[in-house]
């Protein structure tokens, strides 16, 4: 006969049956626990499923249907368990990082997943069982750097999160995770955005632009080129680096980048000015870069190609990014484009998802003459010796 609550509690020493495999356990001290029977490959096994009252009947019933489970599946259960116990979070971020590579746009971005993992997480709960993570844990890994790094120190917390909520869907963990940020760290530690005002890129103020693109029109080089370029069509230099032929309308005046070359995984068009176009230089098979590299044949000038040009003509405050801003900051304060084509010129994502689902257009024909616009105020025209362009 199958056990109930009542027997449950009154029972006396002995074993006590409930029926396929599923026993209560009763000690001369009166201590009770639960334990499956099994067989698998020919040999009897008993997993121990807990202690009453902790373990109340209709939980014991539902880790033994769980058990079965994996019986049927031809797993032991037991060897299962022993595997789970010796699964350290390195073990779980690993796999989970191999799980999600394929569904991100770049092995970089793989590589940073587990570089940081690397240099903060794994130090502290690398070797720690995955089930055994509290939360006293989780703040010992990030305090050190919480206040030194604070971005940093929240992407790593958010790995982090992400491991531990890997293994509660592998039905490795159990609980809240202690990882999570809103309810619960948030009352432990500041925010990031308090511990440290942001740091934004280094811009040019836009009044200036039209002088350091007269200052750069005196240079010559790739990457010169490619610093024109990137910032006439105020682009992130990234995507100036990747650029292949491929990618370039010279008869429509149109750069599509491809969506795995942009941040938001979405296609881009780029309106092309003549001035931009100029930049390009003579056009080569569509599988070779735009701007290659001088001295590595097959490969795009390096990432901090531009930035050395910066620091060659003396502009050691500024960074290549920071020309977004100023083209952001230009357009918002001196012109009446609408903000979303301005946005829209920069790749931003719509956050408020009520307007981004009517957002259908990429606003193409407006950006262009956006850009023709921004194209006449970063390269003025020589109007001759006797004329003074008034800013």
């Amino acid at each position: 006969m199958k056990l109930s609550a009542r027997k449950v509690e009154t029972a006396g020493v002995g074993r006590h049956g409930d029926g396929r495999g599923l026993f209560l356990y009763v000690k001369p001290t009166g201590a009770r626990s639960w334990v499956l029977r099994y067989q698998v490959q020919g040999r009897r096994h008993d997993l121990g499923l807990g202690a009453y009252p902790d373990v109340t009947l209709a939980m014991a019933r539902q880790k033994a249907t769980e058990a079965r489970r994996l019986i049927l599946e031809g797993d032991d259960p037991i060897a299962k368990r022993r595997q789970v116990q010796l699964k350290t979070f390195k073990d779980a971020a690993l796999e989970l990082i191999e799980s999600k590579r394929s569904g991100w746009k770049s092995a970089k971005h793989a590589a940073q997943w587990t570089s940081t993992l690397e240099a903060y997480a794994f130090p502290n709960l690398g070797p720690m069982q995955v089930t055994k993570i509290a939360t006293a844990d989780v703040v010992g890994a990030l305090k050190p750097i919480w206040s030194q790094k604070p971005e940093t120190a929240n992407r790593v917390r958010q790995r982090i999160e992400a491991v531990l909520d890997y293994s509660s869907a592998l039905g490795i963990r159990e609980g809240d995770n202690p990882a999570r940020w809103r309810g619960h760290l948030d009352n432990l530690l500041p925010k990031p955005t308090k511990v440290r005002a942001v740091q934004h890129h280094p811009a040019l103020p836009h009044a200036d632009i039209s002088e350091f693109m007269n200052a750069l029109s005196n240079r010559s080089g790739v990457s010169a080129r490619a610093l024109t370029f990137t910032i006439l069509t105020a682009a992130r230099s990234g995507e100036t680096r990747g650029m292949r032929w491929a990618e370039v309308d010279l008869d429509g005046r149109v750069w599509t980048i491809p969506a795995q070359r942009m941040k938001a995984g979405k296609e881009h068009r780029v309106p092309l000015t003549s001035n931009a176009i100029a930049q390009l230089g003579p056009r080569l098979d569509d599988t070779e870069l735009v701007f290659g590299s001088e001295t590595k044949a097959g490969k795009p000038i390096s990432d901090m190609s531009m930035t050395a040009l910066l620091r060659r003509m003396e502009y050691n405050n500024i960074t290549v990014h920071g020309f977004r801003s100023s083209f952001r900051d230009w357009a918002g304060e001196t012109t009446s484009f609408p903000r979303e084509v301005i946005e829209a010129a920069l790749a931003h994502g719509i956050k408020d998802k009520a307007e981004a689902a009517y957002a259908r257009s990429d606003l193409f024909d407006k950006r262009r003459d956006l850009m023709q616009a921004w194209t006449r105020i970063a390269t003025p025209e020589n109007l001759g010796a006797n004329v003074i362009a008034l800013s």
